[in-house]
This record gives C-alpha cells, sequence and structure tokens, in this order.
C-alpha cells in the first residue's frame, strides 16, 4: 500500500502553515506531507519543525507553468491522496478603482483558477474517506464594498465545494469549505496596502490555531462549511435571512 499523503497550499505561512503542525501532530495516519508555496526558504524552514516527513514543492500557484510542473509530478507519483488543504490565498482591501488591475487579476488566478485546478488535478489521486479542505472566507456570504474581488473569488470558493461536496459523496470524499472571519496572520498588512475594508477586524479576530483546529473537526464531521466565532456564524446567519441592501446600509456606519 502507498504511502497517505496530505497536500497543503500556501504552506509557508498563516493557515496553511497552521495545518501543517496540526496535521503533524494529530494524524498518525499520515505519512508524508507535501509543503506547497512560493518560498522555498519558509518550506524548508517549516519542514524542519515537523515530525512527519515532508516534501518541499516551491510553487507559484500564479504561474501556468508552474501548475503544469505539478501535474507532472502528480503523474509520476501517483500519490495516495488522503488530504488536500488549499490554504493559499491573496486579497487587497480598497476601492476596486485604486487595485491595481495586476493585483485584481492575481486574486482570481490564485483564489479561483490555481484552487480549481489543485483541486482537479489531485483528486484521481483521492479514495474512499479522503477529504478536502478549501479556505474560503466570511467573505464569502455576500458581496463586499472595497473588498469586491476578494470576496467574489471567496464567493466561488464557497460554492464551488458544496457543489463538489455533493457531487463527491458517493464516492466517499468529503469536502470541507471554511469560512473564517478576520485571522491573526500576516494577510492583512499585506491586504491593506491599499485601503482598509473592515474597520472592525481588530475586534472580532481569532488566532489561526483555532481556526485550523475547528476546520479539521468539521472536516472529520464530514461537515459541508465551517465557520469558527459567534461573531461569523452570526454573520452568516444575516447574510441568509436578511435583505442584502439593509446589511450594506449597516455595513457603512462600521466603517
Amino acid at each position: 500500500m502507498g504511502k497517505n499523503i496530505a497536500i497543503i497550499t500556501g504552506a509557508s505561512s498563516g493557515i496553511g502553515m497552521e495545518f501543517a503542525f496540526q496535521i503533524d501532530s494529530l494524524y498518525t495516519k499520515i505519512d508524508e506531507i507535501w509543503l506547497i508555496a512560493r518560498r522555498k526558504d519558509k518550506l524548508t524552514d517549516l519542514a524542519k519543525l515537523l515530525e512527519t516527513k515532508t516534501k518541499v514543492i516551491p510553487t507559484d500557484l500564479s504561474n501556468p507553468l508552474d501548475l503544469e510542473a505539478f501535474s507532472i509530478f502528480l503523474q509520476e507519483k501517483k500519490p495516495k491522496v488522503r488530504m488536500l488543504i488549499n490554504a493559499a490565498g491573496l486579497g487587497f482591501m480598497g476601492s476596486f478603482r485604486n487595485i491595481p488591475l495586476k493585483e485584481q487579476l492575481n486574486m482570481i488566478d490564485v483564489n479561483i483558477k490555481a484552487l480549481t485546478q489543485v483541486t482537479y488535478l489531485c483528486l484521481p489521486y483521492m479514495s474512499k474517506n479522503a477529504r478536502i479542505i478549501q479556505v474560503a472566507s466570511s467573505a464569502a456570504f455576500l458581496p463586499q464594498k472595497d473588498f469586491a474581488v476578494y470576496a467574489a473569488t471567496k464567493s466561488y470558493v464557497l460554492s464551488f465545494s458544496r457543489a463538489l461536496s455533493e457531487e463527491l459523496r458517493k464516492s466517499r470524499i468529503y469536502v470541507t469549505a471554511v469560512c473564517p472571519g478576520p485571522v491573526d496572520t500576516a494577510f492583512f498588512p499585506l491586504a491593506g496596502k491599499y485601503g482598509d475594508a473592515l474597520a472592525v477586524k481588530e475586534l472580532i479576530m481569532v488566532s489561526a490555531p483555532k481556526v485550523v483546529k475547528q476546520a479539521l473537526y468539521d472536516s472529520h464531521k464530514k461537515k459541508q462549511m465551517s465557520v469558527y466565532s459567534i461573531p461569523i456564524r452570526a454573520f452568516g446567519i444575516a447574510a441568509k435571512l436578511l435583505p442584502h441592501r439593509l446589511i450594506f446600509w449597516i455595513m457603512r456606519f462600521l466603517k
């Protein structure tokens, strides 16, 4: 029998790195963790901290050539993928007209195109009881002013994940979309260089370990969605029950 592999994109920092730590400490049946991100040095540093055997795969997910190389690598190795964690993500806050077009398109490339392609490429190597965890965001719950493209990309991740969950149910491959609110990572310093779309984020900020622990628990329970913290759960319910125009009006006063 082949090794049980966990593949993590965006593993060099933030939520992706935390998934690596928790899978390493909790999942004794995972034989090897494949770490994917752009920065080889950071992946190498992370690998040294893990007890599970690792494979460092430097990959720029916005680069089609890198994704093609990953596809070839999968064909050569034919891994037994037990977990796929798509944690790579890119976001910029601010007015749509003020964020450079290249940055907007990079968000689409990483958050939508790469996530879709990595999922598609890995799926043939997954079987019964495998898990796919897609990191979306509470921004997926409704359109957000000054977070327009990012929120739209995360809406795609949530919708895609829920549909894929239904498609794969008979194969007993389970998909969970993780929809956190603000998480205390390096995301916001980078995301805020063109503006700040979430003035209340400090009040509802949570830690990456808590989000990841909840995500792994919900994946184990075969849930389609994982939402950590009461405020974000309440936000999700409000987005379902209240007219979005009313929520937009309320959010104007939170700026």
